[in-house]
């Protein structure tokens, strides 16, 4: 898997949970929803490890002291063209 194959993957299951999360804040009950959060969340766990793993932190929270240098955004930022990709044809925009 490539960068933005991660990135897709990761940001798609992120969405996922947040959409599972406020259903289950209307019904807390609906075990399948919770047991399909609980999947959905580890899921993406493993994406955002494999991503910093393999390309650096995502986020400046998580870039621990010393580990890395001050530069978890240097290829480029979310607000720029190539942080943005398109689900329709798998590329970039």
């Amino acid at each position: 898997m490539n960068k933005y194959d991660i990135e897709k993957e990761l940001y798609t299951l992120d969405f996922l949970a947040l959409d599972l999360h406020l259903y289950l804040n209307t019904h807390p009950n609906d075990r399948e929803a919770l047991a399909e959060y609980n999947k959905v969340a580890a899921l993406a766990a493993q994406a955002r490890k494999k991503y910093e793993e393999h390309f650096g932190p995502l986020h400046s929270f998580r870039c621990p002291a010393g580990e890395h240098e001050w530069n978890w955004l240097s290829e480029y930022s979310p607000w720029e063209k190539e942080f943005n990709w398109s689900f329709d044809d798998g590329g970039e925009n």
